[in-house]
């Protein structure tokens, strides 16, 4: 190698080494925060516990500290364990959950300091109601998470629909991820749940799993019983482009849905037509596939500009473009509203719309669900899953 050549090398090396160590960094911070405020809640902040009870907590905060990290490369990184990734999720939940009340007992704190409470008293009944609290909601979150979700009927007027369509019953699955929890017998009760509904159209609007299809496939089988009467349509989210989405792909078309890959599908009853178009997930163009990235024009090619527009996206934020094309519906998922409170507020910074249905624009609605499964930690905490139903309505 020439002179020229290694001062280019250490020129590039450089910079990613100091974004290695700055990532580190971050992630050590966090880390810190995490584990070291419920540390000091639980046990140094006045409550003067016996020392065998400050070290065995402090040995597993500890363990917890350390095993995170370990379990989280075991299990998401190249090895795909699932009894790590389990592990580490839930650990991440509940981590995550323990230091937001530890936090808010800080509001405890006060009123008892205000009350005349004195430590250790003060701060070891602190640290009783955080620990009450969180057991309770980590609990109560599983059994959230794991249950099938109940149906959330919503009414949707669409002023271009045509009588023929009235009434036209809509089920939407979406945020499965399906995943390291086996959930084999979750996924054919959810499909049985669906199929009580007898629906028109049922739409999957992305994140199938966590993993491919080979290896989930298992989980999935159930999805080839769904039953509608007129369609049954999906597209992609980006835990598919995560996890090989041309294994998914053919995984859907083999079992006979209409994947919406930047086309539509019309639909037709009464002697009126509703277009059924679905878009690719916005995280597709940069997922390194060939020919993949959300293109709503091409969705929309051909289709008759008179008829009502039923869009599918797996993102809420691709709402401004089909506003911008006089897109009557679009579904959406992806935000699992918030999943675990109060990362609602974070997921708001990403995302124009948090749950629900809302309107954008003069003719544009977008109804966002919050999922039908959990991603990681297997909890759900204010942020009930769902299986919705949409009934279309004319004026």
């Amino acid at each position: 190698m020439s002179d020229s050549q290694t001062v280019r090398a250490e020129r590039t090396e450089r910079p990613r080494a100091r974004r290695r160590l700055v990532r580190f960094a971050i992630v050590c911070s966090i880390m810190l925060l995490l584990f070291g405020v419920p540390w000091w809640t639980l046990l140094s902040a006045g409550t003067a516990w016996p020392a065998p009870v400050m070290a065995i907590g402090s040995a597993v905060f500890a363990v917890g500290f350390v095993g995170l990290p370990v379990a989280m490369t075991l299990g998401h990184g190249r090895s795909h364990r699932d009894w790590a990734a389990t592990t580490a999720d839930a650990l991440l939940g509940a981590v995550w959950v323990l230091f937001v009340w530890s936090v808010l007992a800080l509001l405890l704190r006060l009123a008892l300091v205000l009350a005349g409470v004195e430590d250790p008293i003060r701060s070891q009944v602190v640290a009783g109601a955080v620990v009450a609290v969180v057991v309770a909601l980590l609990g109560w979150g599983f059994v959230e998470a794991m249950r099938v979700p109940r149906i959330r009927a919503v009414d949707v007027t669409l002023p271009r629909l045509g009588k023929g369509l009235d009434g036209l019953r809509v089920a939407v699955l979406t945020d499965t991820h399906y995943g390291p929890i086996d959930r084999a017998k979750w996924s054919a009760a959810v499909v049985d749940r669906v199929n009580e509904l007898d629906a028109d159209v049922v739409c999957h609007v992305g994140d199938i799993a966590d993993g491919t299809a080979a290896v989930r496939e298992e989980q999935a089988r159930p999805l080839a019983s769904v039953r509608a009467k007129l369609a049954r349509v999906y597209v992609t989210g980006n835990h598919e482009y995560y996890s090989e989405v041309l294994g998914w792909l053919d995984y859907m078309a083999a079992i006979g849905w209409d994947t919406l890959r930047n086309k539509h599908v019309l639909v037709e009853r009464g002697g009126d037509r509703l277009v059924v178009a679905g878009v690719d997930d916005v995280t597709a163009h940069r997922s390194g596939v060939d020919g993949h990235g959300a293109d709503l024009d091409a969705a929309l090619e051909g289709a008759d500009p008179a008829l009502p527009v039923l869009l599918l996206a797996h993102q809420p934020k691709q709402v401004e473009q089909a506003a911008g094309a006089g897109v009557d519906l679009q579904i959406s998922g992806h935000t699992h509203g918030g999943q675990i409170w109060p990362f609602h507020f974070l997921v708001r910074l990403d995302q124009p719309v948090l749950q629900g249905l809302s309107r954008h624009g003069a003719r544009t609605q977008l109804y966002t669900s919050r999922g039908s499964g959990f991603w990681g930690p297997p909890f759900r905490i204010f942020a009930p899953s769902e299986i919705t139903l949409l009934t279309l309505r004319t004026p």
